[in-house]
Order: structure tokens, then C-alpha cells, then sequence
């Protein structure tokens, strides 16, 4: 069968550094593997002084540990996720997307808690008043594929405005629109009717849609992500969740170009 060189590519990388009883690979490898985080999230937290080796405090990169270390973040013992989760959650209005919040708001991965005992972590963010598509995984390599902006992954929102969409807004963030020195531009942008638009986007940016509607004076009034690459909602209402198929995954990872 024949497969897609960005998907050989991935399924290698995947490979490349595996975990045996007895193979030692690098620290920030291992919690990925551990499902703490992505491979480059765990860099920062072991930079951090966060993570400990059979006792001591680690915060060298590239440190080499085996399955038999006994291995810590934040004082509590990590071990390797036997099983692989990838799981598309319809994030509801309200909810944050991080694994705690000091302020007390309701976090997203709680949703997914009482159907999984695997540590879960999200790929990419929704804004706390955003709703929608979003996946969690505990596998540290197919998140940083993923999440990283070389990956150029489609995502595709509706957006809905308190009143009539400004004239011309939607030819204006296709062809890109600055907002206090950033950048942001639109794959493509339809005006589905008065209050409503469809906006793909590739780079994702921190509350990139917001900031240009706000920016011409478009108050919005819901916005809905309904499509990460090859994955939709499906029908999925809010709250509720589904595993991604092999499908799925095999496909997400294809579309990834980096």
C-alpha cells in the first residue's frame, strides 16, 4: 500500500527513539513517552529543575534514562503510558484549556476524565470562551507534529457576530490584516450570510479571529471550531468526546508538512 511521504517521515520519527526495558533515551523523550507532555514542552519543564532521576534533580537536556529509573515531575512518579489516546473532545464555552487552573475555572481535560486514566494533554488551545474541536493525546510526538506552525494544519471556525458583518472584512483577512504590530491572515474566509463567517486559518495564532473582528469592529458573538484537518465534530455536541480512529490519526499526521 502505497503511503504518503509525510506520513513515512512521521511513523519514522515516531520510531527513532523508542522505549525498551533496558535502551536508555533522553529524558524529555521518555516523558513524552510518559504522556507528561509533548517532547518539547518536557525540555522546558526539565529545564525548570521539575523533574528528577532517581532522586536527584535533572536539568541537563539530552540526560539518558532507562524504563528502571525512577523518574518524577513535580515530586510525583511518572511512568510509561502503555496505551496511545488520541481523543477529540467539542469543547464547551467556559472551560480553559491547560491541566489546572489557579483561578478555579472549569478546565476541558476534566470532561475526559472519568472515561480515561491515562494523563491527558491538549494539542493547541482554545480561548476560554471558544468552543469546539480539540484533541487530547498522551503521545508526546504526534502532539508536537501537530501543534508546531511548520505543521500548517487546517482549522476551520464559524464565527457569529452580535451584529451585520463589516463590508469587506472577510477579502481583508485573506489578504492579511495587522492588528498592534502582528500579523494575521486567512487561508480563506466566506460570508455565510449578515452574521455569520467560516474562516480557515493555518498559524492559529493566540485569539487570532477575535483580535481582527475586534479590531474592524465585529463583536463576536460565538465562535466554534468545526474541523482540524481531516477531523470534524461529526455531531459531537457540546461536552461530549470520541477516539480518533487509526484513520483519523494516520491522516492528521499526512497533512502535517513538516
Amino acid at each position: 500500500m502505497w503511503l504518503p511521504l509525510s506520513l513515512i517521515f512521521a511513523i519514522l520519527s515516531m520510531m527513532s527513539e523508542t522505549v525498551s526495558s533496558s535502551a536508555p533515551i533522553r529524558l524529555q523523550a521518555f516523558l513524552a513517552h510518559c504522556g507528561v507532555a509533548s517532547r518539547r514542552a518536557s525540555e522546558k519543564i526539565i529545564a525548570e529543575g521539575r523533574v528528577s532521576v532517581n532522586g536527584a534533580v535533572v536539568t541537563e537536556l539530552g540526560t539518558k534514562v532507562t524504563a528502571q529509573d525512577k523518574i518524577c515531575v513535580d515530586g510525583n512518579p511518572v511512568s510509561l503510558e502503555e496505551n496511545k489516546r488520541y481523543v477529540l473532545l467539542n469543547k464547551p464555552a467556559g472551560y480553559v484549556c491547560s491541566q489546572s487552573d489557579e483561578k478555579g475555572r472549569q478546565v476541558a481535560v476534566d470532561l475526559l476524565k472519568p472515561a480515561y486514566s491515562e494523563r491527558l494533554y491538549n494539542v493547541g488551545r482554545l480561548d476560554m470562551f471558544s468552543r469546539g474541536a480539540i484533541i487530547f493525546t498522551n503521545d508526546g510526538e504526534f502532539a508536537a507534529r501537530l501543534s508546531h506552525p511548520s505543521a500548517e494544519i487546517e482549522k476551520e471556525y464559524i464565527v457569529e457576530t452580535s451584529y451585520p458583518l463589516p463590508e469587506g472584512l472577510a477579502e481583508k483577512f485573506m489578504k492579511g490584516v495587522r492588528v498592534e504590530g502582528v500579523f494575521y491572515k486567512a487561508v480563506k474566509a466566506d460570508v455565510m450570510n449578515t452574521h455569520r463567517m467560516r474562516v480557515i486559518l493555518i498559524e492559529g495564532k493566540n485569539r487570532e479571529i477575535r483580535r481582527v473582528f475586534e479590531s474592524n469592529g465585529a463583536a463576536i458573538r460565538s465562535l466554534e471550531r468545526v474541523r482540524i484537518g481531516n477531523v470534524n465534530l461529526d455531531g459531537l455536541r457540546a461536552g461530549e468526546f470520541r477516539e480518533l480512529t487509526q484513520a483519523d490519526v494516520q491522516g492528521l499526521l499526512a497533512l502535517c508538512k513538516n
